[in-house]
Order: C-alpha cells, then structure tokens, then sequence
C-alpha cells in the first residue's frame, strides 16, 4: 500500500520524459505524500495522505 494516499487512493502516474530533441522515454510521477498522525474512529493513526487532502481538510490532524 505504498505511494498512495489513504484517504482519496492518489497513486504513481505514467507518463514520458521528453528532451528538446523529442526523444521519449517512460517515467513515473509519484504523488506528494506526508505521513501525518489523525484522528482514525476515534484514536491517533499514522496515515500516509497526499497535500491535497491534507489543504482540503479531509482529515483531522491529532494534536
């Protein structure tokens, strides 16, 4: 379950490196993931989430 957020299930993306002579080469984009503590049914749990979910306020942050 690793490189993708918990909460809205953001993953790697594919996509291609292309140089100025528009040679392709394949890639992967990882997605920007903190591992925060939050309020999980009750209790504190480590979570991985992406920025998104975290500026959006989708979770709670354990103090």
């Amino acid at each position: 379950m690793a490189r993708r957020c918990e909460i809205c299930g953001k993953g790697p993306a594919r996509g291609n490196n292309v140089s100025h002579a528009n040679n392709k080469t394949r890639r992967i984009i990882l997605p920007n993931l903190q591992e925060v503590r939050a309020k999980v049914d009750g209790g504190t749990q480590r979570v991985k989430v992406c920025t998104r979910c975290l500026r959006s306020g989708k979770i709670e942050k354990a103090a």
